[in-house]
């Protein structure tokens, strides 16, 4: 089977799952009903359409991430989280949800935006001289600490409980009562993220062979630096602003699809936007027909799918080091 009829197969799973991502809910609605007059249509002009739209441009954004940082790092293990931007965003969101900076969703995407762009710029800064990705991961990290401690502080000063429970449940991370305007809102950022993460590809391709390989290659290494930061921090920026905190689909989506699309890090960034939003619509999907009342919060299933992955790659990767 070639590339195109695999990455042709991949764009058929995506648009099925979008399809059930119309229907699935607590209220079923069948296909029969997207035609004609039916009254169910409205649910899904209203609210599915523009959930699922939101569901394939985080799941874009999330799967494109993880691949582009592993091919960066060139640790299998990486994902979005490792560069502290999606933990920045939070503490910005939390930011305007407990101390009331900003008025409704509006305020609250441009503060998660800005503590984006906060964390762009100190990794920017951290790893201008750099000379080697271990500085990018060990700055990311120190972003993302001080982010989550801060985040936590803010909890702790919260003026009442509903501000309390309003950050809680918007770090979960959900897709749940999102409508056009957050698509609006996210859209143009994320897109532009992408944009810029595809053009990685060559240096991650030259970054595989090693640092010193790379730049007798020609690579501009500075310049990828500056891409991959970007790129992601606009697109996984914008996707946190909207949606709250989802973990571990940049993680486990480049995994599935390496042994499909193989191993070259320019060849697994399309593949891999295409499966995390495959991924992120059929999460999605199965939190809306999760039993119960309420919904299970979409950064709470991912959890519960990507935790025993990552268990499982450790695993694997520890026994390959032992023999």
């Amino acid at each position: 089977m070639n590339r195109a009829l695999r990455l042709g197969l991949l764009v058929l799973l995506t648009a099925a799952l979008f399809a059930l991502s119309l229907m699935a809910g607590k209220q079923w609605i069948p296909l029969d009903a997207w035609f004609g007059h039916d009254p169910r249509w409205a649910i899904i002009a209203e609210l599915r359409i523009p959930r699922a739209v939101l569901g394939v441009l985080l799941g874009a954004a999330l799967g494109l991430s993880g691949a582009v940082l592993q091919g960066y790092l060139r640790n299998p293990l990486a994902d979005p989280t490792v560069i502290g931007v999606s933990s920045c965003a939070a503490l910005g969101a939390v930011a305007s949800i407990v101390l009331g900076f900003g008025a409704g969703w509006l305020g609250q995407f441009g503060w998660a935006m800005a503590g984006a762009g906060g964390a762009m710029a100190l990794l920017a800064m951290l790893t201008a001289r750099a000379q080697t990705p271990v500085v990018f991961v060990l700055a990311g990290t120190v972003l993302a600490s001080l982010a989550g401690a801060l985040t936590a502080f803010l909890i702790s000063i919260a003026p009442n409980p509903y501000a309390i429970a309003e950050a809680i449940d918007w770090l979960m991370g959900a897709l749940t009562d999102r409508g056009p305007d957050d698509v609006v809102m996210a859209a143009p950022f994320i897109g532009a993220g992408v944009l810029v993460m595809l053009f990685t590809g060559p240096g991650l391709d030259a970054l595989a062979l090693g640092e010193d390989a790379a730049r007798s290659l020609g690579a501009n290494l500075g310049r990828l630096r500056w891409q991959v930061v970007i790129g992601t921090g606009l697109a996984v920026g914008a996707g946190v602003a909207v949606t709250g905190v989802v973990g571990f689909v940049g993680l486990v989506v480049p995994h599935l699809l390496r042994p499909v699309f193989g191993a070259k890090p320019s060849a697994l960034l399309v593949p891999s936007a295409l499966g995390g939003a495959a991924l992120t619509l059929a999460a999605d999907s199965l939190c809306r027909l999760a039993p119960g009342a309420g919904e299970v919060r979409l950064g709470v299933a991912m959890a519960l799918i990507g935790a025993p992955f990552f268990l499982a790659l450790l695993f694997r990767e520890g026994a390959r080091q032992w023999r």
